[in-house]
């Protein structure tokens, strides 16, 4: 199985941009898709979360209201970004489980077998 993720760039306060997850290579469903993001020298945080079947979503505090996670069907996962602040700044990275985590631990990392290569989001004040 592999994640590809896309669409990362720099762009100014204020601005948007639009992160993609092919997921591919596998004869199964990832019912259970998120996305984190890591900045060097912290741990890798939360950032977004959604449940293939339902599609129930999940966020983080600090993103909500501002970034929305969608899938389409083809077994890919988007994060539109709007309203950048440079605290978004990060390697941001999409993640992918066969089994969606219980709601109680869509944010440990941990819950997630495959992970995408990330791709860097810089955003400039």
């Amino acid at each position: 199985v592999q994640l590809q993720a896309s669409g990362g760039g720099l762009v100014q306060a204020g601005g948007s941009l639009r992160l993609s997850c092919a997921v591919s290579g596998g004869s199964f469903m990832m019912n259970g898709m998120a996305w984190f993001r890591q900045v060097p020298g912290k741990e890798r945080e939360f950032v977004a979360a959604l449940r293939w079947r339902g599609s129930s979503t999940y966020y983080s505090d600090s993103v909500k209201g501002r970034f929305t996670v969608s899938r389409d069907n083809k077994n890919a996962v988007y994060l539109q970004m709007n309203s950048l602040e440079p605290e978004d700044t990060a390697v941001y990275y999409c993640a992918a489980a066969p089994t969606a985590p219980i709601t109680s631990a869509v944010r440990d990392p941990q819950q997630y077998e495959y992970w995408g290569q990330g791709t860097q989001v810089t955003v400039s004040s």
